[in-house]
């Protein structure tokens, strides 16, 4: 046996022991939900695991204050991140499942550092980073974003996070994405004695639709443009003076999105103009790229995952967007997915909330970590590993 089959062994028995452990964490903060940038009790707990585990602990990474490093170094070598997200949906909990990425983030960082302290174990540095506020609905969303800005990644070999899904993948992938909010200012007026006398902001938020909705004939195929208004008046016999409306606007390219966002922009400006309006735009989240899934470290997941008896479905399949895109553009990154519902379970629906605190959830949770434990180690001791996955992001 190999010192790397050696050390996975390590892997898959301290995972196995802390596996009671970290799945308490994921149904505390189930239990607890926080949204972006509030994490306050999800950060906590996990950080807690962490310096139980060993770790060298930094919170309120980035500015950010519920943002956390945790380092665990042995020798010279390699560092690879894990990505942990803990934060839920305004409304819904856990719907998309972000405990469980946490709890198999501090999992994984955990029986990877004890297999590096076992004697024959690989040198280098296992770094847990949580990352705040993936979710758009809050402002200033995507902490991955903050802190690939901020520098936190740039001595990074390689980073990898599992998201829960209704299927086990090992390549994720994601748009692209502006999230907006546009304003529309008019004048209120009596709207059956006087309404010559308003400018109507909802009609000039009705009619942007329109034009989006127009505008979706002629794009490429990947872009999507959704919204909803959050605000439209206060009562039917005033003519409302004030609208707004939250977006998204996604591509699979950057690059295109600018074109896209800045059409989207003309044709709210158009619908202002035609009722009689003003509008303004504000950027509300951070905007995050395209996920980069790096090929020779997904297939090693997928190896990986498969030595646990889980094979992967890997057909091509539509997907939302992540500020873990903004990691890979600039690190070797992989985004894969484990099951944890029914196919026809969605995602950010009550259905999948009760699934991330199930069995199956717990079933995922653990698939994940060790999947990722033992990548983790492959990319700390095989330099012929992290040579090719070098080569592919350097073409990419």
């Amino acid at each position: 046996m190999s010192k790397i089959d050696e050390a996975k062994e390590i892997v898959r028995s301290a995972a196995e022991s802390l596996q009671d452990r970290a799945w308490q964490l994921a149904l505390a903060m189930h239990e607890n939900p926080e949204i972006g940038h509030e994490e306050k009790f999800a950060a906590e707990q996990l950080t807690q695991f962490l310096r139980e585990q060993e770790f060298e602990v930094e919170q309120g990474t980035a500015g950010m204050d519920t943002a956390f490093l945790a380092r665990y170094s042995r020798g010279d070598g390699p560092t690879v991140a894990i990505v942990a997200e803990y934060d839920a949906l305004p409304g819904m909990g856990h719907a998309c499942g972000h405990n469980i990425i946490g709890a198999a983030a501090v999992l994984a960082g955990a029986a990877v550092r004890e297999a590096m302290e076992s004697g024959d174990g690989p040198n280098g540095t296992v770094l847990v980073v949580g990352a705040p506020a993936e979710e758009g609905a809050v402002d200033d969303a995507g902490g991955k974003v903050i802190m690939a800005d901020e520098g936190v990644f740039d001595e990074v070999d390689c980073a990898m996070m599992i998201h829960p899904s209704n299927a086990h993948r090992s390549r994720g992938f994601s748009l692209a994405r502006e999230a907006l909010e546009i304003s529309y200012h008019g004048k209120a007026a009596h709207a059956a004695s006087a309404p010559d006398r308003g400018r109507n902001a909802l009609d000039a938020a009705i009619l942007s639709f329109n034009a989006w909705n127009a505008l979706r004939q002629h794009v490429t195929d990947d872009v999507r443009i959704h919204g909803v208004i959050t605000e439209g008046g206060s009562a039917p016999n005033i003519v409302p003076d004030f609208a707004q409306v939250r977006m998204y606007v996604r591509a699979e390219d950057v690059d295109y999105l600018d074109e896209v966002v800045e059409r989207v922009k003309e044709g709210a400006r158009g619908a202002a103009r035609g009722a009689g309006c003003e509008v303004e735009f504000r950027q509300t989240a951070n905007r995050y790229a395209n996920l980069i899934c790096n090929d020779p470290l997904a297939d090693t997941y997928a190896k990986n995952l498969a030595s646990l008896g889980v094979s992967v479905d890997d057909t091509p399949r539509r997907g939302g967007s992540t500020d873990m895109g903004d990691v890979s553009q600039i690190v070797p990154s992989i985004h894969p997915y484990v099951a944890i519902a029914p196919e026809n379970v969605a995602g950010h629906s009550t259905e999948f909330a009760a699934a991330a605190a199930s069995d199956a959830g717990r079933e995922g949770m653990w698939l994940g970590a060790v999947s990722m434990a033992m990548t983790a180690l492959e990319c700390l001791g095989d330099e012929e590993l992290l040579d090719a996955v070098r080569e592919d992001f350097a073409s990419d």
